[in-house]
């Protein structure tokens, strides 16, 4: 594997995983965010992810240190790609956002440059008439806390090289995941096309006033489940959640994920509740109901 100095685009919850997965495993990572509030953002997740690592995964000071000095950061597009071998994506889950991504993108990497995608929900072949070279572009797609749920999921398009391929996954590998390789495109990957559904039931049902979303929780997680739907949403982040709704509510002429993308607006993103990057989304963090001994007795 030539893959040594690695571009990590957006420095949200995931793009900011990755990151420090990836430094911590031994590479030279820069986090390219076109914002410094979005940098500033990263390095704070960093340092509770350091946090993380040693109380909870046993790493040492000098991993830890060793893992930050890996780690620059950049609002430079241009700065972030030069002497790049890797490329991972994750802006928001927004295809004209990614589009317009690859395009500037494309302007400044070089030819060589490995581009993956970590699209939750989009595949690559949305992406190919952006990218210049696209037989180097496919997805690797991870899940929240990439620590413990190490699913990296490699997904390519009708004209990636098959050594670009074989590269990705021997990256995968090298920062601690276990590869899952899809024969062909899928909306959704594998992780999304079981998990999306669930989220969205959920969703559904307080939409419409079904049901208190703390209720669904509980009927998850007496049901033998250890995260409820909402807190999973609350991970994943609800401007994601509200981006997927949106798209494939558009997509699809589906007015209820429209309805369901309007509710999250209304009730949490105009209010700044992102989740638990904000410590505020369905639950108030960093002690959320569910967290009580109470909250499966009712």
């Amino acid at each position: 594997m030539n893959i040594k100095k690695v571009m990590i685009a957006g420095g949200g919850t995931l793009g900011s995983q990755i990151a420090w997965q990836t430094a911590f495993k031994g590479f030279d990572v820069v986090v390219y965010d076109a914002y410094e509030s979005g940098l500033a953002a990263s390095q704070k997740f960093h340092e509770q992810f350091a946090g993380i690592f040693q109380k909870s995964l046993g790493a040492t000071s000098e991993e830890v240190k060793a893992a930050k000095a890996r780690l620059t950061y950049t609002t430079s597009l241009t700065e972030a790609s030069d002497s790049a071998d890797f490329i991972s994506e994750s802006v928001p889950e927004n295809a004209k956002i990614k589009r317009e991504f690859y395009q500037e993108l494309s302007k400044v990497v070089s030819a060589d440059t490995i581009i993956t995608s970590n699209s939750s929900t989009l595949l690559p072949s949305d992406f190919v008439s952006a990218v210049d070279k696209p037989e180097r572009f496919l997805a690797l797609h991870f899940a929240n806390m990439i620590w413990t749920f190490n699913v990296a999921e490699v997904m390519t398009h009708a004209t990636t090289d098959p050594k670009v391929k074989e590269e990705t996954i021997a990256f995968a590998k090298a920062i601690g995941m276990v590869p899952i390789v899809l024969n062909k495109e899928q909306n959704g990957y594998v992780l999304n096309s079981i998990l999306g559904p669930m989220l969205t039931a959920a969703l559904d049902l307080v939409e419409k006033g079904v049901v208190d979303f703390q209720e669904v929780d509980r009927t998850w997680m007496i049901s033998g489940n250890p995260r409820g739907p909402f807190m999973i949403m609350d991970m994943i982040g609800l401007e994601t959640m509200y981006n997927v709704m949106m798209h494939w509510g558009t997509v699809q002429s589906d007015k209820q994920k429209l309805a369901n993308a309007e509710y999250l607006k209304t009730n949490y993103l105009d209010k700044g509740k992102l989740g638990i990057k904000t410590k505020g989304g369905f639950y108030d963090y960093p002690n959320p109901t569910f967290k009580d001994p109470e909250f499966l007795k009712g």
